[in-house]
């Protein structure tokens, strides 16, 4: 076999499994696991998947920019978002994290509802900067272009001194083994330091960032207390996460 048609192999194994394993490729190619791991680690550098010990598992589509983004999965990002601006309460300090699904929560937030949100992005706050009953608090920082949000340790020191009611978290990849993972470390810290800093914290994730994983982890599966997606991810794909305890939330 080739070693485009062994990558290309890998790759089809890895979308219909979730994740593959050096050694179990290695005896079905017959071939050994340094050329395994060779083509595991030219494929991860290419953006086609995300190393782990001992094999590999899907990488979501978060890496792309901001822009590109936007454009992934609109349908989705909607139902998701209405979803969740339904779990906002009036009175509720709210931590929004930034990301294009957590933006359109904000478009989705009612026009009649009183509450104080906190955000480390410029979009979102830009948003919400016309509702006229929306206390907009902006954390500062270094400018992440590539999520425009803000990063930094005068973001952390700011959400260290918070005590929000709930945090929407934007998720780039959430896997129930690896946890949640972004690819960028200084937003890692960022977002471990908002959930420390909410009573109740809510994940949005779109189908393809769900048993996926990036270079940076922020924390376990179990620092959500719910999950929402859209209405037509399979639940037995959501099992698993159910099964740890979170709150599975999928509205039509």
């Amino acid at each position: 076999m080739l070693t485009a048609e062994r990558r290309q192999f890998i790759l089809e194994i890895l979308h219909r499994n979730k994740k593959v394993l050096s050694s179990e490729l290695s005896n079905e190619l017959k071939v050994s696991e340094d050329t395994v791991r060779r083509d595991l680690r030219e494929l991860a550098e290419a953006g086609l998947l995300q190393r782990v010990h001992g094999g590999a598992l899907l990488t979501s589509p978060a890496t792309a920019s901001y822009a590109d983004r936007q454009k992934q999965a609109p349908k989705e990002k909607e139902a998701i978002a209405k979803s969740a601006a339904k779990l906002v309460r009036p009175g509720q300090v709210v931590i929004l994290d930034g990301g294009t699904t957590t933006l359109q929560v904000a478009h989705h937030l009612p026009l009649d509802l009183v509450a104080t949100v906190i955000t480390n992005s410029p979009p979102i706050a830009l948003a919400l900067a016309e509702h006229d009953r929306i206390e907009v608090i902006m954390l500062g920082g270094r400018l992440y272009k590539t999520a425009l949000v803000n990063v930094g340790t005068t973001a952390i020191e700011s959400l260290r001194s918070i005590r929000a009611d709930i945090c929407m978290l934007g998720v780039c990849s959430l896997h129930p083994e690896v946890g949640i993972s972004v690819a960028n470390l200084d937003e890692a810290h960022v977002k471990k330091a908002m959930i420390a800093g909410a009573a109740e914290v809510i994940g949005l994730a779109t189908e393809a960032k769900l048993d996926t994983a990036s270079n940076y982890v922020v924390d376990t599966i179990q620092a959500l207390t719910y999950l929402v997606t859209a209405p037509t991810v399979d639940r037995l794909r959501l099992a698993t996460y159910a099964a740890l305890g979170i709150t599975i939330i999928q509205e039509n």
